[in-house]
């Protein structure tokens, strides 16, 4: 038997609301719809779950998604012991039996053929063929699917297919606004709200290069990194570079310019 309380979220995460995305959730969720959160590296999406989970009360069960995912990884299979061969259940399977929400992270790394294994879940039928296995599993009435990923790293070979995508409901996401990423940054690493700041213009900057020699921006979770390194007594240019330069290019002239910003923030 598993043991729900395992996969609760008992301790609030804290979470900045940005609009009415948590009364949107919280709709889907009374109908179960599955939902599709998009959004930047590291711009919250996978807390805002964590979240909800917490909020709602229900188990989450979070799988990374990978290229080398197969669907056995997701739905289980047959092992061997000692005493012969036995059924072992996968995350999307254990979910659909216990009523947990299931979080399906940068679904995209996925290869298709995984994928398609989801659908029979995300419409009127709520099932789950476990083929091997001869089982029809029917959902339970509290299990949802969510998925998550960047479409700043989509392509023609990594992208969901349409007949996927229009399975969910869906939330973009983005980097906060300035004042409420200082606030993030403030609460997450108890730094000063002045300090906040200085990181934020720091962060814009670098998102700003976007497409100009970064494939992506400086994250919010990258300034949170920064913010307790500077907590910790590190100092603010030694902070900024190791947390917010080094990790996202090794382009010479990119590092130099965001170097430059780092030194006039913190002159």
């Amino acid at each position: 038997m598993t043991n729900i309380e395992q996969y609760k979220v008992h301790e609030e995460p804290f979470y900045q609301e940005q609009g009415n995305e948590v009364k949107l959730y919280q709709a889907a969720y009374a109908a179960r719809l599955p939902v599709m959160v998009k959004g930047p590296t590291g711009c919250g999406k996978s807390r805002f779950i964590e979240y909800m989970a917490w909020k709602l009360n229900k188990p989450l069960i979070t799988v990374a998604c990978n290229e080398d995912m197969t669907a056995s990884d997701l739905v289980g299979r047959y092992l061997l012991d000692a005493n012969g061969t036995r059924w072992l259940d996968g995350p999307l399977t254990t979910a659909a039996r216990i009523g947990a929400i299931c979080y399906l992270d940068e679904i995209v790394e996925a290869r298709q053929d995984t994928t398609v294994v989801i659908h029979p879940l995300t419409d009127h039928r709520r099932t789950l063929p476990l083929d091997k296995k001869g089982e029809m599993l029917q959902a339970h009435r509290d299990f949802q699917l969510v998925i998550s990923y960047n479409p700043g790293y989509q392509s023609l070979m990594k992208d969901l297919k349409q007949s996927t995508k229009q399975r969910f409901t869906a939330f973009d996401f983005d980097y906060p606004a300035a004042t409420v990423e200082a606030g993030i940054l403030s609460k997450e690493a108890k730094i000063d709200i002045v300090l906040a700041a200085q990181l934020v213009k720091i962060g814009q900057a670098a998102r700003n290069l976007k497409g100009h020699g970064l494939d992506e921006g400086i994250s919010t979770r990258l300034l949170v990194y920064a913010a307790t390194l500077m907590k910790g007594g590190v100092e603010p240019r030694d902070a900024c570079r190791m947390a917010l330069v080094r990790p996202i290019t090794d382009d010479a002239d990119i590092r130099d310019t965001l170097d430059h910003a780092i030194d006039a923030t913190f002159a």
